[in-house]
């Protein structure tokens, strides 16, 4: 199959979630691949800076919560935890290395290339690679994104004091004050592991609530749960300025809608505000392919960029910035490259935040469903609140709903939302059925193992119909 006019038949840039699989999978269907990276290890935010160490100090820091403020003394464990921070984040760096290594692994288990450096286009089938020259067939565009600055604030992670989400995982001290600017994804699971190991954690967010693309249930249920985990949140109030002097921030915010100005101080300031892709410096120019309005390359429904030949994946097309969503895309992209038939269902693609409880849903919110079919009466909602399931309960894990929403007429699931301590695990059973085009009635006659938390699911698609056994 291999073109030798060419150094390859595949060049993917970038070795994040989406670059390495995209890789990997180009290779197994026997084209000869290379993969352009400028990090030292592989794997890109996802794995070096970005979920991976994430959870690994969201779950180190449950554990320290859970002995620390009485959970464990609850179910007749009594113990008096003594911090390690260090500890804490040394088996944080050997799960990142030890996945990195991974996937090093696998790119020689395949026979990837593994070119180092920042890449370049010179023309649609040539790439200037630290230096030297590569060429290739086809060439994946997969450089991810990066942190969104905050204008007129100034991220130092070195510092430790205005940092963003990279140098949040790596305080060396808890900071007794810190302010999170932002109420998404990465700004509350930032904000948790902190507000855990002892910080006093406020949350800013510009809009009237929290976790925004969330459905609205969900959303207000955060509010009441982060507040009982004590962390403060200023809703509806914007940053103007961070000033800071030695090891001090001082904020100053301001009502969204206008009004009068307030001053905060803090030990650490997180930036947190969203995320941009990644396309300076790849010399697009130089190929005449052109971005939209934020920034993105637009691409066909097979990934095909404007021009013949690029291919574009990940963080950088439209779409949500999910490592899970870049990956997908990574395996349909090599195989419509290899002539296969590569396919995405983005309307089916689930969204988490690892806090505790997690929060997780898949298709469309309550609210987009009544847009979408024009009328409330069009949905029907079945709702089943955690604190009546079984395993639930036994967990001391009260928190939480499932809520199913389904098309009145035909039954078929439209979203899933769901808030429970393994919500990310249990949506992957809605997003399956709602791959397989599953109605709630379909979900609700499925049996499910006792005691789980994913009978709520069940239930929750019961109460669909107006007939949920445990409410």
């Amino acid at each position: 199959m291999a073109d030798h006019s060419y150094d390859y038949d595949v060049l993917v840039i970038g070795a994040g979630p989406g670059g390495y699989v995209a890789a990997i999978r180009a290779a197994q269907l026997g084209l000869k691949t290379a993969c352009a990276e400028s990090r030292e290890t592989l794997g890109g935010t996802c794995l070096n800076v970005g979920c991976i160490p994430s959870k690994a100090m969201l779950h180190a820091s449950e554990f320290y919560d859970a002995a620390a403020n009485g959970a464990m003394a609850d179910m007749g464990i009594e113990v008096k935890p003594k911090l390690n921070l260090e500890a804490m984040h040394g088996q944080r760096i050997d799960a990142v290395d030890g996945l990195t290594k991974g996937i090093e692994f696998l790119f020689k288990k395949n026979k990837v290339d593994w070119k180092k450096g920042l890449a370049t286009f010179k023309d649609a089938h040539s790439v200037d690679v630290g230096g030297e020259t590569v060429t290739a067939k086809d060439i994946i565009i997969a450089t991810g994104s990066s942190v969104t600055p905050l204008p007129g604030v100034e991220v130092d992670n070195d510092k430790q004091v205005v940092v963003d989400s990279t140098g949040a995982l790596e305080l060396s001290k808890v900071p007794k004050k810190m302010v999170v600017i932002g109420g998404g994804v990465i700004g509350l699971e930032m904000g948790s592991i902190w507000n855990r190991l002892g910080a006093d954690v406020t949350v800013v967010e510009f809009l009237d609530q929290l976790l925004p693309g969330m459905d609205g249930d969900v959303r207000k249920e955060a509010a009441k749960i982060f507040k009982k985990q004590g962390m403060t949140l200023k809703l509806k109030t914007k940053v103007t300025g961070v000033a800071v002097k030695g090891k001090k921030a001082t904020l100053t915010l301001e009502p969204a809608a206008g009004g009068d100005a307030e001053t905060m101080e803090a030990d650490c300031v997180l930036v947190s505000i969203g995320r941009r892709p990644n396309t300076d410096g790849l010399g697009l120019e130089n190929i005449g392919l052109e971005t939209n309005k934020r920034g993105q390359i637009e691409t066909d429904h097979d990934f095909r960029t404007s021009v013949d030949s690029v291919w574009a994946i990940g963080d950088v097309v439209p779409g949500p910035m999910l490592a899970h969503k870049a990956e997908d895309e990574g395996i349909a992209c090599a195989e419509n490259i290899a002539g296969q038939t590569g396919i995405v269902n983005h309307d089916i693609i689930p969204g988490v935040v690892y806090t505790l409880p997690e929060f997780a849903g898949v298709g469309l919110t309550q609210e987009e469903a009544i847009e979408k079919l024009g009328d409330k009466a069009k949905i029907k909602v079945g709702k089943f609140p955690m604190m009546a399931n079984s395993r639930a309960k036994t967990n001391h894990e009260p928190d939480g709903f499932v809520k199913i929403i389904a098309d009145a007429e035909t039954d078929r699931v439209l979203g899933v939302w769901a808030i429970a301590s393994v919500a990310g695990t249990m949506i992957a059973q809605a997003a399956q059925a709602m791959e397989f085009g599953a109605t709630s009635e379909d979900i609700a006659y499925t049996c499910h193992a006792h005691p789980t938390h994913s009978e709520a699911m069940k239930e929750a698609a019961m109460a669909v119909q107006g007939k949920p056994i445990h409410i």
